[in-house]
């Protein structure tokens, strides 16, 4: 079995289902909410997920923390996120360019879930530190990138080689792809500028609202989504096997499930 940096316990686990959940009701409000619930009609909603959203993060590390982060794993946490912080501005936002993501994928794939998404989060709040992209979408942000890099570490362990690069870049481009899509969500709702064939519409049926939103994609992110899935695949076959190489053997030398042991010192 493949060491992990954290293993999950059932609070943890219990922890990032619930963070899962509310980020499901926090990304698809509009298209969740019932025309009769007063929630589709509300300005506020995206407002309260970003209040909230920061807070149920913190309480999601904590507990993975407390069941399991230590030391050793504590400063691989640093410095990859800080990797991974210092890796999403070379792209500068061209054409969706984020060059992290291969990073974060191949992280949580050797580190694991838990460590994954907590990864992922910290990571993407270092970054927006780092570039000034700090505001509402920064949690959701957060929510996302920890999803990828957790997704990553929910792969079958037993693939190996180009099997598993070729899994692993399959995996990168989705996510990647996806992320743009969920991150499109969240703003899309209270954008009151877009032409009406594009936009949301409080209280219309699911279905409507759904064809417009694929029209907002195509219509505004479609160029940036494709070169980021691209990249993140390209950057995972060409750079994959020295990243993961390098990945697994500092996994190795940690020992992170190695018993601690305190003898007595010697008195003689």
């Amino acid at each position: 079995m493949t060491a992990r940096a954290i293993r999950l316990g059932p609070r943890s686990v219990a922890a990032l289902a619930l963070i899962t959940l509310i980020g499901v009701a926090a990304f698809g409000w509009p298209l969740l909410a019932g025309s009769a619930s007063g929630l589709a009609h509300s300005q506020d909603a995206p407002w309260l997920f970003a209040a909230l959203l920061p807070l149920l993060l913190a309480v999601v590390v904590a507990t993975i923390a407390d069941t399991g982060l230590g030391a050793k794993a504590v400063a691989m946490l640093g410095v990859l996120a800080a990797a991974g912080a210092a890796l999403r501005p070379l792209g500068a936002g061209t054409a969706g360019i984020e060059p992290m993501f291969f990073l974060m994928v191949l992280s949580g794939r050797v580190l694991g879930p838990g460590f994954g998404f907590v990864l992922g989060s910290l990571s993407m709040f270092a970054s927006a530190l780092l570039t000034g992209g700090v505001g509402p979408w920064m949690p959701f942000q957060m929510l996302a990138m920890g999803w990828v890099s957790m997704g990553a570490g929910l792969l079958p362990e037993r693939l190996r080689g180009r099997a598993e690069l070729a899994v692993l870049a399959l995996y990168g481009a989705v996510a990647s792809f996806c992320y743009g899509t969920i991150m499109n969500l969240q703003g899309w709702p209270y954008i009151g500028s877009l032409a009406s064939g594009i936009s949301f519409v409080p209280g219309d049926p699911l279905s409507e609202n759904l064809t417009r939103f694929a029209a907002y994609c195509l219509a505004t992110s479609l160029g940036w989504d494709l070169p980021r899935a691209a990249v993140t695949s390209v950057a995972t076959l060409l750079l994959g096997p020295a990243v993961l190489k390098a990945l697994r053997r500092a996994t190795r030398r940690a020992a992170f499930e190695a018993p601690v042991e305190f003898k007595d010192a010697d008195t003689a």
